[in-house]
């Protein structure tokens, strides 16, 4: 009776402390993250511009797909996975501005598809299961991952309707950050 007691104790407290430790982490956590969006840097009060490399994807059909096709408009390239938790964490508010903006700004959702962890047949079956109708490219030959650098998923370029990268986020964005990503490129 009283080792019940005292694992009773015991387990009682650890519930408090993960409590704890998850206001703090909540709190502190956001008071204290860094800027996600890493932009270029500043020469003489103006934005130094980069021209953003080009690279070819495939369509789910298998035609070539180059980012420079779609340069006239502001592009969003997103790398992502189906088997990545925080690029599927994201997808909902890629959709819901591919929805509202689609007209008027390129989304290239590019899947690092390594035929072997990711398939075309995997990730068109994730796409179609969520019922996401952005566009979907495979980057089968990782052309674009290489010419990225993307080896951490997600990831997302801003470029602008003249080809310039603008922005650059690693790691999950919500939605406040995809909509300043999207202000950049559209001023």
């Amino acid at each position: 009776m009283n080792n019940k007691k005292i694992m009773l104790v015991i387990i009682l407290i650890f519930v408090l402390v993960l409590a704890g430790a998850g206001v703090l982490y909540r709190n502190l956590g956001q008071a204290y993250s860094p800027e996600q969006l890493a932009t270029q840097p500043q020469e003489t009060g103006q934005a130094q511009k980069l021209k953003a490399p080009d690279f070819a994807v495939y369509d789910a059909q298998g035609n070539e797909v180059r980012l420079y096709d779609y340069v006239g408009k502001p592009i969003v390239v997103n790398f992502w996975a189906s088997w990545c938790g925080p690029c599927q964490m994201e997808m909902p508010d890629f959709q819901d501005k591919y929805s509202e903006l689609g007209e008027n700004v390129q989304f290239l959702m590019v899947n690092m598809t390594d035929g072997s962890r990711e398939t075309v047949q995997t990730a068109a079956d994730f796409i179609r299961e969520k019922g996401y109708t952005f566009p979907v490219f495979y980057d089968t030959k990782s052309d674009a991952a290489i010419t990225y650098g993307a080896y951490s998923l997600p990831t997302t370029y801003f470029i602008d309707a003249q080809g310039y990268a603008v922005a650059q986020a690693t790691g999950a964005i919500d939605a406040a950050t995809l909509q300043r990503g999207i202000d950049m490129i559209t001023k």
